[in-house]
């Protein structure tokens, strides 16, 4: 054989023993080792536990965020409360300390409603209501009876006294009206339940 006769040869050995190894490189690639399949798995299982450290701290850090906030927000409303009934505060001082010196108690009395006026006024504002209760049907959402006594002026199971004002804050009840209730005529049947 010639010289090129075996560069030849040797060419198509050397071409075939590489399309040989790049045959053998896939099958390796498609088959992966147990040792391959181990290391993968442990790859993704820290991976895994990294996200789960964060998505924990997030949450730590939003939970301590929410509770701020709600703090600061509280805080907030009860200054803006404050400062809605200092001034209320402050002229009520101002009504006892008149009050003392005063040599008519008409003034006052007349000083005392003016006072008690602004102060409804600023309930008002802040959408506190009072709650209705004389001449109402008792309503135990609203009412807490604390007497039950006969009437001839009043029907059975009306309000016909209260004894300590009721409010709401829209539909939140803040305090129920301590009332007393009509049983009705002496001797008529009762349509209310007894009081608490």
């Amino acid at each position: 054989m010639s010289d090129s006769e075996q560069n030849g040869s040797s060419q198509n050995t050397e071409e075939q023993a590489e399309v040989q190894a790049e045959r053998a490189e896939p099958a390796e690639q498609r088959a992966p080792t147990l040792e391959d399949k181990l290391a993968e798995a442990q790859a993704e299982a820290a991976r895994t536990r990294e996200q789960l450290l964060r998505t924990a701290a997030d949450f730590d850090n939003f939970r301590k965020r929410s509770r701020r906030e709600v703090e600061e927000a509280q805080r907030r409303g009860r200054e803006s409360i404050l400062k809605d009934l200092l001034p209320v505060f402050d002229n009520l001082e101002r009504a006892a300390s008149h009050a003392e010196g005063a040599p008519d108690v008409k003034s006052v009395a007349e000083g005392v409603r003016i006072v008690a006026k602004q102060f409804v006024d600023t309930l008002d504002r802040m959408g506190i209501k009072r709650i209705p209760a004389v001449g109402k049907p008792f309503d135990p959402s609203v009412h807490e009876a604390i007497q039950q006594i006969e009437s001839t002026e009043h029907p059975a199971g009306v309000v016909i006294a209260e004894v300590q004002p009721g409010y709401i804050l829209g539909d939140y009840l803040i305090r129920a009206a301590m009332v007393v209730v009509s049983k009705g005529s002496p001797g008529g049947e009762s349509s209310t339940s007894e009081a608490n």
